[in-house]
């Protein structure tokens, strides 16, 4: 009696924690899907005619899906080009990004200097600034510059720093033992050495999140590329997927076969980088 008496709290216990886990996980399972429903619905209608994709209640399968709805959509929007000049785009943002953002944080995280608090809220607040505010003279000067009709404008200031990035990194940088710098520096290494072969590797997980973050928003940049180019052979993807919608009308089922494909960099990017995206932010989290 004894016996069970003491092992009947320890059952309950664990039928409470066994329950708690199994309806966690189907809370987490139907946001989940609530939240890809937009994905499968576009991929749904890249597969249809026009006229079946508005229909009430939705057909999520097809009968015949159309799948000749994908090359004839790459091929309007000119897909090889504007693939093209998407990746450079990206490739050369993300290493400014990197490059630039990692040399920052080392300065702000390291040294000591008159005035490196408030430098740093100062960057800090440029956060807070809109970017419908600059939009306008950033746009007069890249004119002065002649930059505009070209890629410049998307790539240079990314080789300046972004706010929110450095943020990120100095609180990943600011849990390095100083005492490796110290180690370095009695073997003769410079402050570029230190950067480049002791605070860079062991911040590959903040470098992730990072490089994460600048290949989705350049990837998916809309409204600097709009403003900038204006050829078409320099269009970058997210331009070429408005040319399928009109004044008088729209060629859905193009533009999702397009934005289907559009997406998939992003996901692929995103599952196979996952852990170190999460690990960047928690540590930066329990820093900060």
């Amino acid at each position: 009696m004894q016996a069970t008496a003491t092992t009947s709290p320890w059952r309950g216990q664990r039928m409470q924690v066994v329950l708690s886990t199994v309806i966690a996980n189907l809370l987490l399972a139907g946001l989940g899907i609530l939240f890809a429903l937009p994905f499968f619905w576009m991929l749904s209608a890249s597969l249809k005619v026009e006229a079946d994709i508005w229909i009430y209640p939705p057909k999520w399968i097809p009968d015949s899906p159309l799948w000749s709805n994908y090359p004839t959509a790459l091929g309007l929007m000119k897909f090889p080009l504007l693939l093209y000049n998407t990746v450079l785009i990206t490739a050369l943002s993300m290493a400014g990004t990197l490059l630039s953002c990692t040399w920052i944080v080392y300065g702000f995280a390291r040294f000591r200097f008159p005035g490196r608090d408030f430098f740093f809220v100062l960057l800090l607040a440029t956060m807070m600034l809109p970017a419908q505010v600059t939009m306008i003279p950033l746009f007069i000067l890249f004119r002065e510059l002649n930059w505009l009709n070209t890629f410049l404008p998307l790539i240079v200031p990314a080789f300046f720093g972004n706010a929110f990035f450095i943020f990120l990194l100095r609180q990943f940088f600011m849990t390095i033992p100083t005492e490796l710098d110290d180690a370095a520096k009695i073997d003769g290494c410079s402050y570029i050495g230190i950067w480049w072969r002791i605070m860079l590797p062991l911040v590959k997980p903040a470098l992730a999140t990072v490089a994460i973050f600048a290949f989705i928003g350049n990837w998916n940049d809309f409204l600097y590329p709009l403003i900038y180019l204006n050829d078409e052979s320099k269009f970058t993807l997210t331009l070429g997927l408005a040319t399928f919608r009109g004044v008088y009308t729209t060629q859905w089922a193009l533009l999702m076969a397009a934005s289907v494909v559009v997406l998939l960099p992003c996901l692929i990017v995103f599952f196979l980088a996952q852990r170190q995206f999460v690990e960047g932010i928690t540590f930066a989290g329990l820093q900060g």
